[in-house]
Order: structure tokens, then sequence, then C-alpha cells
């Protein structure tokens, strides 16, 4: 946070030997990195719904967090907010789990359910696919602003689109090759 007198004291209060606390004043991109990794965790979902395996899973990160960075930093967020744990700490966490909710959305999709059984059956759980809203949020943002985000296109495209999972990775896989930097 921005008052670094309050976050220092929050850090000690919570820090343990077991659990060590960091601080982060780029709160913009703290709470960007937050939200977008959701979208990323859908996709981690869909690809284990396919049964398409780690690599593939390993690629969708790593471009994932690729396209989430590019997000953040023209909003002027800070780049090493998205190489740290808020951005790819939790975005391996929240894709890996077994336990997230929106990965486990995408892997009922994947698995052939339509958008609207797998959000039935999330919500008997009680869990909110966080998502599934945000990715409509971030299409609209990322046109707005001119920022190129295919993999949150693609989820966009099987979440509101009606297009099926692998057609969505076929698009994905044909798009014109580049470097990767």
């Amino acid at each position: 946070g921005a008052d670094e007198d309050f976050t220092s004291r929050i850090q000690e209060r919570f820090s343990r030997p077991w659990f060590r606390v960091y601080t982060n004043d780029d709160l913009l991109g703290v709470e960007l990195a937050g939200a977008t990794k959701n979208i990323i965790a859908i996709a981690a979902g869909i690809l284990d719904g396919l049964a398409m395996g780690d690599n593939a899973k390993a690629a969708l990160l790593t471009r994932g967090l690729a396209e989430i960075s590019r997000l953040g930093m023209e909003l002027g967020a800070r780049a090493e907010t998205f190489a740290g744990l808020a951005g790819v700490g939790d975005l391996v966490t929240t894709c890996i789990s077994p336990m997230g909710r929106n990965r486990s959305f995408g892997q009922a999709v994947g698995e052939g359910k339509t958008v609207a059984e797998a959000g039935e059956a999330a919500g008997e759980t009680g869990a909110v696919v966080e998502g599934v809203a945000t990715t409509a949020s971030v299409v609209a943002l990322a046109r707005q602003i001119g920022v190129e985000m295919p993999i949150t296109q693609a989820v966009h495209d099987v979440l509101f689109s009606g297009i099926k999972p692998a057609e969505a990775i076929k698009s994905l896989m044909s798009r014109p090759l580049k470097r990767e930097a």
C-alpha cells in the first residue's frame, strides 16, 4: 500500500516463521493481477478438462502472464508486480489448485458442460466464479485501450459466444507466428 508506515505494521503483525508477508505499493498492479489471473485460471481449467497436459498449461500460464502484464503496464502498473507474488505467485496457485473455483469451472467447461451447467455446479457449492464477469470487463477494456489479449479473447469467445473450447484453442494456435519477446 501507499502508506509505508501502516503497511510495515501490517507486515510485522502477520509475518510468522512459516508465513512471510511482503508489501507492494503498486496497488493498481496488485488489483489487476488479482482479477485477471482468474481469466487465465478458467483457461487452465479448460485445458485440464480437455486433458491437454502439463506442457500446454505451462505455455498457457507463460503467455497468459505476458498478456495480463501488457494490460497492466498499459494502464500504469509496474511489470515487477506481475513477476512477483501478486502476479505469477497467485497465477500459478490459481491455475493448478484443484480447489480453485475458476479453474474448476473451466475444467467443467472443458469436459463438455455448458457454461450455464458449469456455473450452476459452482453455485451449488456456494462458489463465486469471478473470472466470468472479469473476462467480459477485461475484453472491453483491452479493446478500448488497444491491448492485444488473445487468450482472454478466446476465453470470452467460449463463455459468451458459444465457441467450443477446442475451436478456441485451434483459433489461438493458428494465429500468425511471431517472436516471444
